[in-house]
């Protein structure tokens, strides 16, 4: 279905599409995050660790890829995703004044920041790098209730951008 929306709107099909549940996971649950076709692709893992709540994103085989945590000690809409083998993958934050709609910053070591601007809470938003688009978030493509699609655009990190998508979601339903 999200397939025949890109070419009807023109997007390049490579794109790859992931389907995703609102409030992903409580903490200590675990979910798999499917791809277009239905088939896992990555798992996430909800821990309790300490005073932090963690999610760890893995791949199939159960390698860790992404963790994402609380930063207790920072503003209260802050998260840091670390990469699996250690080190910053990126920082989440949201954006203290949002007149129209949420806006968040993703910034990324050594790279552009990201900046994530829509409907938030409806699942409706779009994830972009100065003028490229990275990623689209939609409730619209899925029927399912509490699901939604994440389409990643060619040459991005699929696993980086649902981990960013996953600390969104927890930031914004905690």
């Amino acid at each position: 279905m999200m397939r025949r929306r890109a070419a009807r709107e023109g997007r390049e099909e490579g794109a790859h599409q992931y389907k995703m549940r609102e409030k992903l996971v409580s903490i200590g649950d675990d979910f798999w995050i499917e791809d277009s076709a239905g088939k896992r692709a990555f798992k996430v893992d909800g821990k309790a660790l300490r005073v932090r709540n963690t999610l760890i994103i893995q791949n199939t085989e159960g390698q860790d890829l992404y963790k994402i945590q609380e930063r207790m000690l920072h503003i209260k809409d802050t998260m840091e995703i670390e990469r699996g083998g250690g080190g910053t993958a990126a920082t989440i934050k949201k954006a203290l004044i949002t007149p129209v709609r949420d806006r968040w910053t993703v910034s990324i070591p050594g790279e552009q920041d990201w900046d994530v601007q829509g409907n938030i809470l409806d699942h409706e938003y779009h994830i972009d790098a100065g003028r490229e688009r990275v990623a689209e978030v939609s409730k619209k493509w899925f029927r399912v209730r509490d699901t939604y699609g994440v389409e990643v655009e060619p040459g991005h990190d699929d696993a980086l951008i649902l981990a960013v998508t996953a600390a969104i979601d927890q930031m914004t339903h905690d």
